[in-house]
């Protein structure tokens, strides 16, 4: 009876260790799932993904809006900006534009990266569009200057390039503190850290360039170093 008993007991367990040995095979076998990124970015387990999501900071439609508007709007004025070296007579015209390129282009990077790193779909490169930035089918941002108006810009030279382009670009910046002005009206925006920032840079960048060329506007034409 003890010889059974010992035997039953045997048997069980071998039932046993046979089950958690098919149990420990599988679970080392099943293949972790990733969540595709894009190039360069690497892949990310659904944990490591969902750590990731829960460190950032909550973002609103008002924050994407006012990103994917702000793109075509800064590429505007790099096309605006671009024709200053070859239509601009006055040197402080050529500089302002000058430092209005390498800036938007910083930020249309930065824009771009944020839209990225949330998957959210990021405008295409305007600003090639032979100047039509803005213009292909799409709502004009407040200050945006319409086709005619920078064909207008495009053919004026000298002294008539440099009143345009102070005049368009004033209006230009001032469509950009309305495009601020509707971000912070909008209820729950602004709170990621990166928007808020950016934004806040907009709005101060803007209002010290727009007071400088309305003081170029103004002021006596300076000498043109160009031959």
């Amino acid at each position: 009876m003890k010889t059974l008993w010992l035997r039953a007991n045997a048997a069980i367990l071998l039932v046993a260790i046979s089950i958690a040995g098919c149990s420990t095979a599988s679970r080392q076998t099943e293949p972790v799932r990733v969540i595709p990124v894009l190039p360069g970015e690497g892949s990310l387990t659904p944990a490591a993904q969902a750590k990731a999501d829960s460190g950032r900071p909550p973002y609103t439609a008002a924050d994407v809006r006012f990103m994917q508007g702000m793109i075509p709007h800064h590429s505007q004025a790099l096309v605006m900006a671009g024709w200053a070296p070859t239509h601009a007579a006055r040197p402080d015209v050529l500089i302002l534009a000058q430092r209005i390129e390498v800036a938007q282009r910083d930020e249309i990077e930065l824009m771009a990266r944020w839209l990225r790193d949330r998957r959210e779909a990021v405008p295409a490169d305007t600003a090639s569009h032979h100047g039509h930035a803005g213009l292909d089918g799409q709502m004009l941002s407040p200050g945006m200057l319409t086709a005619d108006e920078l064909s207008q810009l495009e053919r004026a030279t000298g002294p008539e390039f440099d009143r345009l382009f102070l005049t368009f670009m004033i209006r230009h910046h001032e469509g950009a503190l309305a495009m601020v002005a509707q971000l912070l009206a909008s209820p729950g925006a602004a709170q990621d850290t990166d928007v808020y920032r950016f934004s806040n840079d907009v709005n101060v960048d803007q209002i010290t360039e727009i007071d400088r060329m309305r003081i170029m506007l103004r002021s006596p034409t300076p000498t043109s170093s160009r031959p």
